[in-house]
């Protein structure tokens, strides 16, 4: 057998022995025995109680497992890297889409190292998006598109539908190339990056294609810190561990590409939606076409260096993701193009986000069992472990860990109890936006532009 399948077995039996160890401390330390006698001396309320409690943890325990097959995979098993060797080839024609709102800080950056990209002359074009900007985002384009004729095709949008995704519709018109990359306007990619996102689509089986994101504005102060460490794990090992795996890669559309003529066989853009990377992910998934991470292909964006913003970006990301869910999480069971495991990967991966008002319901019952008298050692501690071990945004305690080993950045280890600071601020953003979802909101209301504020951006970071 060979070592790198030996290596995945071993850390699949090792996920499954760990959920098998905290299933049954949960069982064993919330509530004593199983109730599941008719002859049990708890009221009916207790029991009303324990069985959504029990179900909780189940669930928890899951994602446990989930992420420790993750990690395991990631340090032991085989590593996936099957397009890392195409350097030299006859490299097709590429259009980057760059769209763009309000955003005169940072567009004149990314045009400018997309025009110093290591690709063929005559064979790459840039099209910016400039959607209803209100700042000087369109003179910059049009001063670029003057100084590089036929290279920089400015698109300015002055009607439509608002938001990123009608956006990307729109210009997909004007795309006369079968690949189409997408960076959003404040990443900055390397020279080398173009060649590597675009190599995956000579298998012709490739949808998709999405690169590493890496923040450069890490030492601005705290946050920014632990938003690295979460990129670090959801990326380096989350996304790893997938392609390794053979399971759902998701394409993010901030530092990828996707393949026109598989987009259009599957609909399209969806405008009606926050999340159109997610939601493109799952319908590419459901039309047979894989979709690619390239771990090595670094692309460089700003992470959100406040609070707010970063809650707004959470709860955001809540929104559109629990919209994929409710379009995606049914069809994809009956999905004839996908493996089982696929399914599973892809069904645990759009309920990540309803895990916190989950959790929050665990809690709550946790609190009420135990001043109700089921006071057993470990009621509430287990499952605050258990659920600090489970979520996070796809970045979680062993994930950060092993992603900064990987990294060689083994400082950053220091920051992991910081990490509850984080957790516990996307625990209440997501819950809050996921419960008011549920409650009144309709899919595709209020679509519109959000994006990170940039120091400098006195437009501020959102609008139509």
């Amino acid at each position: 057998m060979p070592d790198g399948a030996r290596h995945s077995q071993h850390a699949l039996l090792v996920a499954l022995g760990a959920l098998v160890l905290v299933a049954g401390l949960a069982s064993s330390s919330v509530a004593g025995p199983l109730p599941l006698g008719l002859g049990s001396t708890r009221p009916w309320y207790i029991l009303a109680m324990l069985y959504p409690l029990y179900a909780i943890l189940l669930l928890i325990c899951v994602y446990i497992a989930r992420h420790y097959l993750f990690t395991l995979s990631r340090l032991h098993g085989r590593q996936r890297h099957p397009y890392l060797d195409i350097d030299t080839a006859d490299w097709p024609e590429v259009t980057v889409l760059v769209p763009a709102h309000n955003e005169e800080p940072v567009i004149g950056e990314i045009l400018t190292a997309l025009l110093d990209a290591d690709y063929p002359v005559g064979r790459l074009r840039v099209l910016p998006i400039n959607d209803r900007s209100r700042d000087r985002t369109g003179e910059i384009i049009d001063e670029f598109a003057r100084l590089h004729p036929g290279i920089v095709l400015p698109f300015h949008r002055r009607k439509g539908a608002p938001g990123k995704a009608a956006a990307l519709k729109d210009a997909m018109v004007l795309v006369g190339t079968d690949i189409a990359l997408v960076f959003d306007a404040d990443y900055i990619p390397g020279r080398g990056l173009i060649k590597q996102l675009v190599a995956p689509f000579f298998d012709p089986e490739v949808g998709a294609v999405m690169g590493r994101v890496v923040p450069h504005n890490v030492g601005q102060n705290l946050l920014t810190r632990l938003l690295d460490l979460e990129r670090s794990g959801g990326y380096q090992v989350d996304q790893q561990a997938r392609m390794n795996l053979g399971l759902v890669v998701q394409y993010g559309g901030t530092v990828g590409g996707v393949r026109r003529r598989a987009l259009e066989s599957v609909g399209g853009w969806r405008v009606d939606t926050l999340a159109e990377d997610t939601d493109a992910t799952f319908r590419l998934l459901r039309g047979g076409w894989k979709t690619v991470y390239q771990n090595r292909s670094e692309c460089y964006e700003q992470v959100p260096s406040t609070w707010p913003q970063r809650m707004r970006q959470l709860m955001r990301w809540a929104r559109g993701h629990n919209e994929a869910l409710w379009a995606h999480g049914g069809p994809l069971w009956t999905c004839g193009r996908t493996s089982f495991r696929e399914r599973l990967d892809g069904w645990l991966l759009l309920n990540v986000y309803l895990l916190s008002p989950i959790l929050l319901l665990g809690w709550l019952l946790a609190m009420i069992l135990w001043y109700l008298g089921e006071t057993r050692p470990g009621l509430i501690v287990i499952l605050i472990v258990t659920s600090y071990s489970a979520l996070g945004n796809f970045a979680v305690f062993f994930e950060v860990s092993a992603a900064s080993y990987l990294d060689g950045s083994r400082a950053r280890v220091r920051l992991l109890p910081l990490t509850m600071l984080g957790f516990l601020v996307g625990l209440f953003a997501v819950s809050r936006e996921t419960l008011a979802q549920l409650l009144w909101r309709r899919r595709g209301s209020h679509v519109l532009w959000h994006k990170t504020e940039h120091p400098h951006n006195l437009n501020g970071g959102e609008g139509e």
